[in-house]
C-alpha cells in the first residue's frame, strides 16, 4: 500500500452522499474526534470574534454551520444552514434569509462562498441584510502555488480559477468550486468592486498552510499528534512571509458601508 493510499483511507466511517444530512452529522462527529482539527476550528472562531467589537452586544449570524460549533466560543451567535440539521437554530437558504432589513451585524461563513450558486444574488441579499457597517467574514480556500497543487490533486471538489461566478445547482453542498473566493475578490475584483460598491473588501490574509492537512480534515488520517498543534502553529507564524505561496485557506472581510 502506497502512503497516498494509506492516507486516503477514510479515517472514521464515510458517507459518500455529500447532499445527506448524516453527512453533516458524521462531520460533526469527526471534529469533537481530532483534537487537531478542533482546535484548528477554534482558531477560526477566533479570527470571526476579533472582526467584531463587542460581539456579545451584536446580531450575529453563522451560515453554513454545518457540523461545526461556534456558539462553544461565541454563545450569541445564530447558527443555520440550508439543510435540516437537529444541531442549527435556522435552516435557510444563504440567497433567502430570515432577516429585517439592516437588522444583522455579521455574518459568518467558514467554506461556504464557494458552495453559493449565484454569489451576486447572495451579496445582494447580504447587503439587505446587514446594518451600516455590519461585516461579512469567510474563510475560504486560497488559490496560491501550494494550495492550487492540493485542491487540484487531493480534493474531491472542483478548484477552477477559469470558471464565470455562477455554479451549476446539482445539490446544496455537492456542487461547490474552492476557487470562486479568488475569482470575486481577487481575478474580477474590479468587477465585484462595481457591482457592489456598498460592499468594501476590507480585507484579505492568506494563512494556515499546514494545519488543516496535517489534521486530515474530515476525510483523511490525522499526520501527526494532537499535542503538536501550538507546534504546528509556530512554524506556520514563521512561515507567514509565505503565505501568498504556500497559504491554504484566506480569511476575507467585507464591510457595509453608506
Amino acid at each position: 500500500m502506497s502512503i497516498i493510499e494509506w492516507l486516503k483511507l477514510p479515517q472514521t466511517r464515510c458517507i459518500e452522499d455529500l447532499d445527506d444530512p448524516a453527512t453533516t452529522l458524521l462531520h460533526a462527529e469527526i471534529l469533537q474526534q481530532k483534537p487537531f482539527l478542533r482546535k484548528l476550528y477554534i482558531d477560526f472562531y477566533r479570527q470571526f470574534e476579533r472582526a467584531v467589537s463587542n460581539p456579545e452586544n451584536k446580531v450575529l449570524v453563522e451560515l453554513g454551520s454545518g457540523g461545526g460549533f461556534i456558539k462553544e466560543i461565541i454563545g450569541n451567535v445564530v447558527t443555520s444552514d440550508i439543510l435540516e440539521l437537529p444541531n442549527v437554530d435556522k435552516v435557510f437558504s444563504a440567497l433567502e434569509m430570515p432577516f429585517e432589513k439592516g437588522s444583522v451585524d455579521a455574518l459568518f461563513m467558514i467554506d461556504v462562498l464557494h458552495h453559493i450558486t449565484m454569489p451576486r444574488a447572495f451579496f445582494k441579499e447580504a447587503l439587505r441584510c446587514l446594518k451600516p457597517g455590519g461585516k461579512v467574514v469567510m474563510v475560504e480556500p486560497a488559490n496560491t502555488l501550494f494550495s492550487r497543487f492540493i485542491y487540484k490533486n487531493f480534493h474531491h471538489e472542483l478548484f477552477d480559477t477559469q470558471a464565470e461566478w455562477e455554479l451549476e445547482n446539482i445539490g446544496p453542498l455537492s456542487h461547490g468550486n474552492g476557487a470562486m473566493p479568488w475569482i470575486i475578490f481577487s481575478r474580477d475584483r474590479e468587477m465585484f468592486e462595481k457591482e457592489f460598491p456598498s460592499l468594501r473588501i476590507v480585507s484579505m490574509r492568506r494563512h494556515t498552510p499546514l494545519r488543516y492537512l496535517l489534521s486530515g480534515g474530515l476525510t483523511l488520517r490525522q499526520l501527526v499528534p494532537s499535542f503538536s498543534y501550538p507546534l504546528i502553529r509556530a512554524v506556520e507564524y514563521a512561515l507567514h512571509p509565505l503565505n501568498g505561496l504556500v497559504g491554504m485557506f484566506q480569511t476575507i472581510e467585507l464591510e457595509k458601508i453608506g
